[in-house]
């Protein structure tokens, strides 16, 4: 709606030119007054133009109504110019004002595709009083326009419908595509990547802290094994959707590959932490799950880590969870460990940036349990 801005100086800068040369040509007050109707509108919607740009990039509302109406009247000052002009008998003039509205109702259909209702309007405005004024003039050859103009704005309508519906479509799937790079294709969940989205909006947002939960599933494996990988995909998305159950008001519940799940929360006290992981934890042992008509029980181990507004960023919370799942699978499984801390060894060796698999598998060649603590 507000792109294009050459589009739009150029059609300004046209029309201003064609009704002034015309004006000076033939200075009756009807002419006149076009020209001073074209200067008057564009002096009012390059302003509309500019702000609603603006405002649409920085996210705030934008006069859309306004900037819409001096669009539609700016179309009819050129029907209205190409009415007077045809009428006048000046045919040299008329010859220019008509080119002139004709070739500007391209560049109205490329920039306002996104509106092609409007596009519509706009030519019918800038176009409609041509054939009205050629059935007027008294001019058998005239008559031609009544059948060219309406099926040149059918034509130009039809276009402008069609990119429309390009546009839409592409931005579908992307919306789509984005969707599709962000979430795991098994449980519906956050995948790796739409977690570390996540993440990178958290820390541009005024958010002071997280708390992670690094959760595994106790068991999986011999489930996986027994009943068959798809017994356990069935197992793992039953899983996902308890989890969102139990946690409806974290930011972010992740798979992040196998049995492994991140839940990313706001920064809680230690109490409040731990009760969290064990109400999952009871809800899951407490499960009865059905696989391949098969009822099978599983639970989980829980690593937590929590970060204040002046603690370590999420790399390091990472580290810290899963350090904290570690310990908790050596104390017997199917509980919650907090972490005490970050893990000064393990974090002196590894990169801050360093993507989430490459942290986890750091951790896995050189957990050390006395860095957690229940």
């Amino acid at each position: 709606m507000y792109g294009s801005l050459p589009i739009f100086l150029g059609g300004v800068f046209n029309t201003i030119l064609v009704s002034s040369i015309v004006a000076i040509r033939i200075p009756t007050p009807a002419f006149l007054f076009w020209a001073a109707l074209e200067i008057g509108l564009a002096t009012l919607r390059l302003p509309l133009l500019v702000k609603g740009s603006r405002a649409a990039k920085s996210g705030k509302r934008a006069h859309i109504d306004l900037y819409i109406l001096a669009a539609v009247c700016w179309a009819a000052s050129v029907g209205y110019g190409c009415f007077i002009t045809v009428l006048s008998g000046d045919w040299l003039a008329a010859t220019l004002v008509v080119l002139s509205a004709a070739a500007m109702t391209g560049g109205v259909a490329f920039r306002n595709f996104s509106a092609p209702r409007l596009v519509m309007v706009m030519i019918m405005l800038s176009l409609g009083p041509c054939a009205m004024a050629g059935v007027i003039s008294g001019k058998l050859i005239m008559l031609a326009t009544a059948l060219q103009i309406p099926m040149y704005i059918y034509a130009m309508t039809h276009a402008a419908y069609r990119l429309n519906a390009m546009l839409v479509q592409t931005m579908r799937s992307e919306r789509e595509n984005g969707r599709r790079a962000c979430q795991d294709t098994l449980t519906g969940l956050l995948n790796r990547a739409g977690l570390e989205d996540v993440v990178a909006r958290r820390a541009d947002s005024t958010e002071s802290g997280a708390t992670l939960f690094y959760i595994d599933l106790d068991g999986f494996k011999t489930i996986n094994d027994t009943l068959g990988h798809a017994a356990g995909d069935q197992l793992l998305v039953e899983v996902s959707q308890l989890m969102r159950q139990v946690t409806p008001t974290m930011d972010a519940v992740a798979r992040i590959g196998g049995d492994e799940f991140i839940i990313l929360a706001n920064e809680m006290d230690p109490t409040t932490a731990r009760q969290t992981a064990q109400r999952l934890i009871d809800t899951l042992r407490g499960t009865s799950f059905v696989v391949n008509g098969n009822a099978v029980k599983i639970s989980a181990s829980v690593g937590i880590s929590i970060r204040s507004q002046a603690g370590p960023d999420l790399s390091t919370l990472m580290l810290d969870a899963d350090g904290a799942l570690y310990a908790a699978k050596q104390k017997g499984r199917s509980r919650a460990v907090l972490a005490s801390g970050t893990l000064p060894n393990l974090y002196l060796a590894c990169d801050q940036s360093s993507s989430f698999q490459s942290v986890s598998c750091l951790i896995r060649e050189s957990r050390t349990p006395g860095a957690v603590a229940t």
